[in-house]
């Protein structure tokens, strides 16, 4: 019906094409019924068409239009009939069972390449940290900053030699013109750039992760670049900032196995009082922060701002902030001297998303205050007191690394605040790593070789192997259960014991109780045989009784009767 209305549509189109640019004329009314006769089953459209459109001209447009209508139709139920038969050619051939064994392959394939992973995985973590063991629990790192432009200028010379064939050692020229040697982990010279201070930085960095405790503090004499060194400037950045960078990156780089969760604190210890530094409003009164023991025996400040971090930015932002409220101060050494000791704790929570083991890690990173002698710097009023209290805290430091040095019995944390923060990651299980911070200047020749003796000392520590750290608040959780669980075994136990204790007194009451219902039943007895007894001598007295005369005996009569009523019911 579809092609008999496109070919008559077709033959008025050409009918009345020459006559385009002509008046249309009306159509005659027979012209009308044929034309309805011959779209009787045709769809409302064309009638219409016809019926608002008397002018022929006007109509070719539209009959245009329905003409490439129709035709696109044909086409596409061409396409259809094509593609269905193609449809049903691809799934007569498709391979469905080789297909699924070639998955069941694949699955079976990937099992035995994840047990594969994992395997290599902890042989490559436990290989890495025999290598970070072999090398020492606490290493040590020297930095030698170069000569400044005043120091050129007032004609300062180097007093530092360093041996061109060994990254390891370095010579100082003391004042009677001989040589002292000392020997570290690698030692960094002045042309070494942040990006060469950071790459052997990294490989202890990384541990985090792995769930181990990680400390990295920067040791020596004011201006002598420590938190350069730690904290950097936005166009150098410093090791603070590359290292949770690294961080970033390895945790994206393991997000289909590990799922970590970074949280930054950072905070001072000013004259042996702790400020937190991430406080927002710093104009309020500070409250006061005290170290505690902490459920896993790691140091805890309650009350410290942990703020969760996402990524580089906002790690840089918290930087800033609290390097802009650490207190600093002009001394005759710096002129922007800290005047505190700056610890920035990183917190990483790890979970693997295979076998669920979790572990939580933290990292301390510490720019310690200058370490010079207070006559040298030559200050007085507060700055004095300052610097009586960093010495003071610095001498409480060389104490505990002597005391671990020697292996006394007793290491005298508690006598600083610094010494107690840092007291898991100096003595405990925990991978460690010093920088100490040199002055080529002869100027600054005694402080260099103080620094120098103090890092030795340090080298010599061995605190023993680092241990994993476990995420302890799922064992604490579970161990709460156990003693809950306990706790009400104990109370199940003395119900269960009051409850024997009733059932024995109910056991022993029905004893009574039948005891009782026996004794009844015996005197219900009795009372039966005594009634028994009693009719029989009633029936005996009646027999007697009927043998006498009847006065007598209706005399004898009424007077058991009225008796018989007197007596109490039995």
């Amino acid at each position: 019906m579809e092609d008999r209305t496109v070919e008559m549509l077709l033959e008025n189109c050409d009918c009345f094409a020459p006559n385009r640019d002509l008046k249309p004329s009306s159509p005659s009314p027979s012209e009308q019924i044929e034309g309805n006769s011959d779209f009787t089953d045709e769809n409302s459209l064309s009638n219409g068409i016809q019926e608002t459109s008397p002018d022929q001209g006007h109509t070719l447009p539209i009959l245009q239009k329905i003409i490439d209508l129709s035709t696109k139709v044909q086409n596409l139920k061409k396409e259809h009939t094509v593609l269905s038969d193609q449809v049903k050619l691809t799934t007569d051939s498709f391979p469905v069972p080789q297909v699924l064994n070639t998955v069941q392959l694949l699955s079976t394939e990937y099992e035995l390449l994840k047990k594969k992973y994992l395997k290599e995985s902890s042989e490559r973590k436990r290989l890495y940290n025999e290598v970070i063991e072999l090398k020492g629990n606490i290493r040590v790192f020297c930095r030698c900053r170069p000569l400044n432009q005043n120091e050129i200028t007032n004609g300062s010379s180097s007093i530092v030699d360093f041996d061109s064939s060994q990254d390891n050692e370095l010579q100082v020229i003391c004042s009677d013109s001989s040589k002292k040697q000392f020997k570290f982990d690698h030692v960094f010279r002045p042309e070494d750039n942040q990006e060469a201070v950071f790459a052997q930085t990294k490989p202890i960095v990384t541990s985090v992760l792995d769930g181990y405790n990680v400390c990295i503090f920067a040791y020596g004499q004011t201006g002598t670049g420590k938190t350069f060194t730690m904290e950097g400037t936005p166009e150098n950045r410093g090791v603070n900032y590359r290292t949770l960078e690294e961080l970033f990156r390895i945790s994206e780089e393991k997000g289909g196995v590990m799922r970590y969760e970074l949280f930054v604190s950072m905070l001072e210890v000013y004259n042996e009082k702790i400020r937190d530094l991430l406080v927002e409003n710093s104009n309020q009164p500070a409250k006061k922060l005290e170290i505690k023991q902490g459920a896993e025996g790691t140091q805890e400040v309650p009350g410290l701002v942990e703020a969760r971090v996402y990524g580089t930015e906002d790690v840089w932002e918290l930087l800033k902030s609290g390097s802009r409220v650490r207190s600093v101060g002009s001394t005759n050494a710096n002129e922007l001297s800290s005047r505190s000791h700056c610890l920035l704790r990183v917190s990483v929570k790890g979970e693997n998303l295979i076998n669920g083991q979790k572990t939580r890690s933290h990292l301390w990173l510490v720019d310690l205050a200058g370490s010079e002698r207070v006559g040298r710097i030559e200050v007085e009023g507060e700055r004095l007191k300052e610097s009586q209290f960093i010495n003071k805290s610095l001498s409480a430091l060389g104490d505990v690394i002597y005391a671990l040095a020697s292996k006394t019995a007793h290491i005298p944390y508690r006598n600083s605040k610094l010494t107690h923060m840092l007291q898991s990651s100096l003595g405990g299980d925990c991978k460690t790593l010093m920088f100490v911070q040199i002055s080529p200047n002869a100027a600054d020749q005694g402080e260099t070789l103080c620094s120098l003796n103090f890092a030795s000392r340090v080298r010599g520590i061995e605190s023993g192997p680092a241990r994993k750290q476990a995420d302890l608040s799922e064992l604490f959780k579970y161990k709460q259960m156990a003693e809950k669980l306990k706790h009400d075994e104990k109370e199940t136990k003395k119900l269960q014991d009051n409850l024997q204790s009733m059932q024995l007194k109910l056991s022993a009451r029905e004893h009574i109780c039948r005891n009782l219902q026996e004794k009844v039943r015996d005197l219900e007895n009795q009372l039966a045989e005594e009634r028994k007894t009693r009719l029989k001598q009633e029936t005996r007295a009646f027999a007697a009784a009927s043998a006498q005369p009847s006065g007598f005996s209706s005399l004898k009569q009424a007077a058991p009767k009225s008796r018989t009523e007197k007596r109490p019911p039995l």
